[in-house]
């Protein structure tokens, strides 16, 4: 059987200085060919090495749009803020009907995923911060700090609570108070993308990153150094997954406590505020641009069942106390306005054709966000 041979792999032989020119003609022709074949091959696979890297870019590329356009499906970049007067504890007989009440408020903002809560003084006073240690905790106490500090201490996850909240009077019946329950709220052994955590105190390699206690049965070796005692929200590797018991360690990066939020559209708790007066609820705004649609409530107002809301980046919902939001606005001498609801871009009564003369505030949050839901929902989602 005869061996093929392809044209290329032929050997062809030089010919000697005395062979005819004939010869010479031919083999130049035939190496001049061969070295034809070999630039149009090189140039063949060039090519598609190039067509190659050009397929691999554009489903990069493809993949990144997709990876974008699911954080924009998945994520929420709207915010739910709500305010109401501290006062409203002064309306409980008792410091255990206190702590029940902040308790109420607490449920009913997770529950309908409001991200702010704002507590502004009636009076006007100047405490801004929960620091320190006030006297009691019934009717003489601050009432505006005390429910402040009990829904930071219910926003906390369970693990972290005795890292940020030492023995306070103020928090003296909390732990009775039904768990938030929250998706921050993590047991030692779910898995998530996220956890909230706490750096420690314990030495790292140089250029190591620090530890932190994210609730697992280990501690997390974050991407960076930080000082320790503070909040951190990590972004765990593969997803949370606790697996590999060998390693000491899990690893993770820390990202912006908004994170969750905004990429996966995950409710990740609430923060609190505390503001002297009425008017700093609106201008101390921590959003970018401010508050684009506030809402104020009172029966006063118009029928919400028959407004539609508009779009809006940052909501503000204001609740007044047993004196109503207009006793707020007298005792704001800085606010420039003669009528209550000249502050708001919408005054709505929530609950219209009450059968009671007046609604204590925990019940109005629930009866407001309620009946706001619908609305947000066909105002994103429809």
């Amino acid at each position: 059987m005869e061996s093929s041979t392809t044209p290329n792999s032929q050997s062809i032989t030089r010919p000697s200085e005395g062979s005819p020119s004939s010869k010479w003609r031919e083999w130049k022709q035939e190496m001049k060919k061969r070295k034809s074949a070999q630039t149009e091959a090189l140039l063949a696979k060039k090519q598609k090495k190039a067509e190659k890297a050009k397929v691999a870019a554009e489903e990069a590329e493809k993949l990144e749009s997709e990876e974008q356009e699911l954080k924009a499906n998945l994520g929420r970049p709207w915010t739910i803020s709500i305010a109401l007067p501290g006062s409203i504890l002064d309306n409980a007989q008792s410091p255990e009907l206190r702590t029940y009440l902040a308790g109420q408020i607490a449920r009913a903002c997770v529950v309908f995923n409001v991200d702010e809560i704002i507590i502004f003084d009636e009076s006007g006073t100047t405490k801004q911060s929960t620091e320190g240690v006030f006297e009691g905790i019934g009717k003489k106490g601050n009432a505006n700090v005390q429910l402040a500090r009990i829904l930071q201490y219910l926003e906390c996850p369970q693990y972290l609570r005795k890292s940020f909240f030492p023995k306070h009077s103020d928090l003296q019946y909390a732990g009775v108070l039904n768990p938030l329950d929250c998706p921050h709220h993590m047991r030692t052994d779910d898995e998530s993308e996220f956890r909230e955590g706490v750096v420690l105190n314990r030495p790292a390699k140089e250029g190591k990153g620090s530890f932190v206690n994210a609730g697992m049965r280990k501690e997390v070796r974050i991407d960076r150094q930080l000082q320790a005692g503070i909040r951190v929200t990590v972004k765990l590797n593969d997803k949370g997954k606790q697996t590999g018991n060998e390693k000491k360690f899990f690893t993770g990066t820390v990202v912006g406590p908004t994170v969750p939020r905004t990429d996966r559209g995950l409710y990740w708790g609430y923060t609190v505020r505390l503001a002297p007066t009425l008017g700093t609820v609106f201008t101390k705004c921590p959003y970018k641009g401010g508050y684009d649609l506030t809402i104020g409530t009172s029966d006063r107002g118009e029928n919400a069942d028959e407004v539609p809301l508009p779009k809006f980046s940052h909501l503000l919902v204001v609740f007044g106390g047993l004196k109503g939001l207009e006793y707020s606005l007298e005792c704001d001498e800085r606010l420039k306005v003669n009528e209550v609801e000249h502050l708001f871009d919408m005054y709505l009564n929530t609950c219209s054709g009450q059968g009671s003369r007046t609604i204590r505030t925990e019940a109005t949050i629930l009866i407001t966000m309620a009946t706001l839901r619908p609305k947000i929902k066909e105002t994103f989602w429809s």
